[in-house]
């Protein structure tokens, strides 16, 4: 019996690409599927989610694992699944790679402090994978008979910010937290809020008028959700 992506709680975006919305902080990861490999974009928020996440792609790919990450940003929810998937080849925007080694006790405060049990945290913290792939502009990879391009968008929400596109019929863009549908775009401490608007032109560049664009948080949107969003910040952080 075949299995389907929404056997498996994710939605399908396009053919061989969908994602999922997990549960707690409602953060999107997605997957993107070619003949010899599988891309996933973002890991959840703790090892339990990375193996969650890791059974599902091999019941969906029929025993095929996960070969390419690519980390959209360095934020607790996004990246600390990410030593569920020995083997798989990491990516992220330059200079993440320094920061989350430096920062894992920060990270894990930060999930105990949304509400993670400590417990978990220190354990996701303890084996928290950064990138050995660094992306400075963009690169293309080749997953078998499809490319995705990896682009260093940012910096906006954070200092390292890394988006995803997937060409075809739509093109998928994936966004990380620069845009966020299920409430207002967060802006910690480690925002650049200055540059932020630019990073949401470079999407749109990126993606196009017909995109669909998936946010790091929420449901998918358009162009026109994305372009509002950065008047919004722009108003917001006073710039142009």
């Amino acid at each position: 019996m075949n299995v389907t992506w929404e056997d498996l709680g994710w939605e399908r975006l396009a053919e061989g690409v969908g994602r999922r919305r997990l549960p707690g902080w409602d953060a999107t990861c997605g997957l993107v599927v070619g003949r010899d490999g599988a891309l996933l974009y973002d890991t959840g928020s703790s090892l339990r989610e990375g193996a969650e996440l890791r059974a599902q792609v091999e019941a969906l790919l029929s025993g095929r694992r996960v070969t390419h990450i690519a980390l959209g940003h360095p934020h607790f929810d996004h990246v600390m699944g990410t030593a569920a998937f020995a083997g798989a080849e990491v990516f992220g925007a330059v200079g993440v790679d320094a920061l989350l080694r430096r920062e894992a006790e920060v990270l894990c405060s930060d999930a105990v402090r949304h509400g993670m049990p400590a417990h978990e945290a220190a354990a996701a913290a303890e084996v928290l994978v950064a990138p050995t792939h660094l992306v400075s502009g963009e690169r293309t990879l080749d997953l078998g008979g499809r490319q995705v391009l990896l682009a260093n968008v940012g910096p906006g929400h954070t200092g390292h910010d890394l988006a995803v596109l997937v060409p075809g019929e739509p093109e998928v863009v994936f966004c990380g937290d620069l845009v966020e549908e299920s409430g207002e775009p967060q802006a910690g401490p480690d925002a650049i809020g200055a540059r932020w608007p630019a990073a949401l032109d470079r999407l749109l560049a990126l993606g196009g008028a017909d995109a669909a664009y998936v946010p790091g948080h929420g449901a998918v949107v358009d162009a026109a959700f994305v372009r509002a969003q950065r008047a919004a910040l722009a108003e917001r952080f006073g710039v142009s």
